[in-house]
Order: structure tokens, then C-alpha cells, then sequence
């Protein structure tokens, strides 16, 4: 007899159990009943779900704050004091100047109008025809003195044998790839804004020309990546190809970030990324794809390790309450105290503030150890055998104590998965993360993203430019 309920039991079947094997089932269903109340109140904060699956549990009815003394008053939306604006700044440059004069006196009709004074005011306008059709006519010529035959050079803003120009390309591009517009808003966009018909393969064809002219970059950036920097920031997110799973990983920086689609979530694409040893710092979560991979050391993220410890409170156990809560205000205060840190770089004090921090989380281990549960017990003990993965960020400060800029960096990539659904075939993926790399990266180095695109395009299909470099502080 097995120790299970039937899938279709009555109660003669469940009369005829032993008293053991009935609570041995009771015990499976109380620990299957728990395990579904965990389940189903996971959320962004207690778990790796991202935050919109938690709009679910939000209710539409507003919760009344309590109002107790000291409470922090909450923040209100838009700009806070000592924000500095931009547009009322004015916009830096202006195009034309259009003068506004009266013609004649409102009162008296007289036209001899004296200048009294003068009021400026910057517009940003969307011109009448944005887009323009430009007809090139090249001229083939003979030297009337030697018989020599020479053609003019084409412009620089087209290329040969094709309808669209450089930028309106790559203007295509930074749509698909950031503002994540199909093409069909595209066609519309472009009847809008020049009054021009293009057909969806025409966008398709364009979309790939920008991807296979930022390879070069985008390899470079990689080789970069692999041997120069001295720490990075990993993460990985699934991407659907035709129904199938595939992941899309991401390397990152602040002033770079690489993406990379893989088949697998495995090792082996840790290793085709960063080598089979990386001699940096690695900061990432604590997926056990990253426990064991030979790097100069780890930065695990502490927001994952509060999430577990927020769970760790749901749970029914012997002190589990008490050992979560107790952690998490450790991780809470070392959030803190490295804020405080960023903002006034004082060395002296974070330093001191580390040292007694250590002192806390060795007692704090000490004391609950014994006293865990197996749940309590297991996190902990990887808490404490991977002490150096966990609070590096103690004894070297340039090292955040998480993984929030992979973390942010993915966030365009899980957009454009959700609008998409995904891609139609391996190499579309693989054209998505290197667009999606040059965007990134462009835009956290304050470069125009449109303006790379333009570049590599003139550089790949005229073969007289150099490629622009994705590498910060490279200077072509």
C-alpha cells in the first residue's frame, strides 16, 4: 500500500490505511499546502518575479496611511526641490529667427512704430517636410584635354541602389530597436512625416542592413569586455524563438553593455562571454550557473539575498520569523550605509562602519546556526560558506552590493520581448542583441544612437570609413 492518496479515493480506500500511513499523507498535503501558499504569494519583493506581475495584487482601493510620529512623509510625483530643468533652459541653439513686429499702432493706426523692447522666446518646431526626396544626379564626364573618363563621387547620405538614405535608416533602426515600434507604425510613421509609401520588406531588409553594419563593433566591444575590464555585471532573461526557449545575456557596465543570445543558460555561455577565466570582478545573482566559475572574485546581490530572507519570514518553522527579520535588517542597514557612502565618500567613515557591520554578521551567524530550521539553516550556511561572494562590497566600496545595472540594462530587452514575442529565427535573434548592445551602450555614453547607426552604415556598404567604436573613451 502506498503511502499516497488515490487520484480518485473514497472513503472505504482511506478506511482501510493504517493511522501511520494516514498522517504521513496529511503530512505531504499540509507541506503541498504550504508550498502553494508561498507560491502564490510570491512577489517582486520576495522573489525574482518581476515587478509588473505584481500589478495583479494591487488593489484599486487606496490603503490609509497610518499616522504615526516620525514618519517619513512620502514623496510627491514630478520635480523635487532643486531639480534643475532643461526645456525652460532653452534648447542651447536655434535654426532660424523669425521677427515679430507690429505693423501698425492698435489705437491710432500709425505705422512709425519706435522699438521699445524685445521678447525672446525658443520653440521647438516640427517642420512642414521632415523627410525629404532627394534626386541625385551623377554625372560621367571625359577630359577634353587627355580622353580621361570620371564619374562624380555619390553623397555621403546615400548609398547606392537603395530608395532610403543613411540616416532615415538608421532613424528605422533606433525605431524598431528602442522606441520598439513594428512595422507597420513604421510604414505610417513615415507616410506621416514625408508623405512616402514603404513596404514592410523594404523595413525588414533595412532593419537587417543596421545589424550586420554593427557586428564589427559589437565584436570588438565583446573582445574588450573579455580581456580589459575590470568588472562586470551579469544576467540572463529567456527570449522565445519560435516557440522555443533561447536566453539573451547581458554584460554590463555604466559605461557599456553587451548582449549576447545564447541556446542555453548554462556555463558554457558564462565562458564564451568572459573566457573560462575572468580576472575581474564578477557581480551577479546568486544563480547557481555562477557558483564555482573561476574569477579574481564575486559580488553577489544582496536584494536577492533579502527576497530570500522575506520568504524566509512566510514560512512556518521554528524561529524562522526571527531569523528573517533579523537579516533582513542587516542587509537593510548595509543598503544604508553604502548609500551614505556614494553620496559623501567618506572613506574613513564607511571603513569603521564595515568593520562593526563584520562584528554584527558573525554574531548574528553565531547565534542562529545552531538555533535554524532546515530551511533557516540551509540559507544561512551558504551565507556563511560563501562569505566573500556575499559582502565583498565591505572591504572594496568601488564594488556595489548588487546586480541592479544588469538588472536595468535588461529592462529594454524584456520591452521589446513583450512587444515583439520574440523572434522568428536564431540569427534575428542574434541581430536583436547586437542592436540592442549599440543602444545600450550608446545611450550610457551620451552618444546618439542614431548617429552610430548612420556611421557603421557608411562604413560598412562604402568601405572608405572607419568603424566607430563602442569601447568608452575610444576616440574615433
Amino acid at each position: 500500500m502506498t503511502n499516497r492518496v488515490p487520484q480518485e479515493s473514497n472513503e472505504d480506500e482511506l478506511y482501510q490505511l493504517s493511522k501511520e500511513q494516514l498522517v504521513e499523507i496529511i503530512k505531504k498535503l499540509q507541506n503541498e499546502i504550504t508550498r502553494l501558499k508561498e507560491s502564490l504569494n510570491l512577489d517582486s519583493k520576495t522573489s525574482s518575479k518581476p515587478p509588473s506581475s505584481d500589478i495583479l495584487k494591487k488593489s484599486e482601493k487606496k490603503k490609509p496611511e497610518p499616522e504615526t510620529e516620525g514618519t517619513k512623509t512620502k514623496r510627491k510625483p514630478g520635480g523635487q526641490p532643486g531639480h534643475e530643468g532643461k526645456t525652460r533652459k532653452g534648447f542651447g541653439r536655434f535654426d532660424r529667427i523669425e521677427i515679430l513686429r507690429p505693423e501698425a499702432c492698435p489705437n491710432c493706426g500709425g505705422t512709425h512704430l519706435a522699438g521699445i523692447n524685445v521678447e525672446v522666446q525658443q520653440v521647438a518646431q516640427l517642420v512642414a517636410n521632415p523627410i525629404e526626396i532627394v534626386e541625385y544626379d551623377r554625372h560621367h564626364c571625359q577630359c577634353t584635354h587627355c580622353g580621361t573618363s570620371c564619374s562624380a563621387t555619390w553623397s555621403d547620405e546615400m548609398i547606392p541602389g537603395q530608395d532610403l538614405g543613411v540616416r532615415l535608416q538608421a532613424l528605422l533602426g533606433w525605431l524598431g530597436n528602442y522606441a520598439h515600434m513594428p512595422y507597420a507604425k513604421m510604414r505610417e510613421l513615415l507616410f506621416e512625416l514625408g508623405g512616402i509609401d514603404i513596404g514592410e520588406g523594404t523595413l525588414v531588409a533595412t532593419n537587417e542592413r543596421v545589424a550586420q553594419a554593427i557586428e564589427p563593433p559589437v565584436k570588438a566591444l565583446g573582445t574588450w569586455v573579455q580581456n580589459e575590464q575590470p568588472n562586470v555585471y551579469v544576467d540572463e532573461t529567456p527570449w522565445s524563438v519560435k516557440g522555443v526557449k533561447e536566453w539573451l545575456w547581458v554584460i554590463a557596465n555604466s559605461n557599456f553593455c553587451l548582449f549576447h543570445a545564447a541556446d542555453t543558460r548554462s556555463r558554457a555561455e558564462l565562458e564564451h562571454l568572459l573566457g573560462t577565466e575572468y580576472r575581474g570582478v564578477l557581480s551577479s545573482d546568486d544563480f547557481s550557473v555562477y557558483n564555482g566559475y573561476c574569477v579574481a572574485a564575486q559580488q553577489k546581490c544582496l536584494a536577492h539575498l533579502r527576497r530570500h530572507f522575506l520568504r524566509l519570514i512566510q514560512r512556518p518553522g521554528r524561529d524562522n520569523a526571527l531569523i528573517g527579520n533579523a537579516f533582513v535588517d542587516l542587509i537593510d542597514d548595509a543598503f544604508d550605509n553604502y548609500r551614505e557612502f556614494q553620496t559623501s565618500n567618506q572613506v574613513t567613515q564607511y571603513n569603521n562602519w564595515a568593520t562593526q557591520f563584520k562584528s554584527k554578521l558573525s554574531h548574528a551567524l553565531k547565534t542562529w546556526i545552531p538555533k535554524a530550521s532546515a530551511t533557516a539553516l540551509n540559507l544561512l550556511s551558504k551565507l556563511r560558506d560563501k562569505y566573500d561572494q556575499w559582502w565583498y562590497f565591505l572591504d572594496h566600496p568601488e564594488v556595489p552590493p548588487d546586480n541592479n545595472l544588469a538588472e536595468r540594462s535588461l529592462r529594454l530587452a524584456v520591452t521589446k520581448r513583450k512587444v515583439s514575442g520574440g523572434s522568428r529565427s536564431l540569427s534575428r535573434f542574434q541581430n536583436t542583441a547586437n542592436l540592442l548592445t549599440v543602444v545600450q551602450t550608446c545611450r550610457s555614453q551620451e552618444r546618439s544612437v542614431i548617429g552610430f547607426f548612420a556611421s557603421t552604415l557608411r562604413a560598412h556598404l562604402r568601405h572608405e570609413n572607419a568603424y566607430p567604436s563602442l569601447i568608452p573613451f575610444f576616440t574615433t
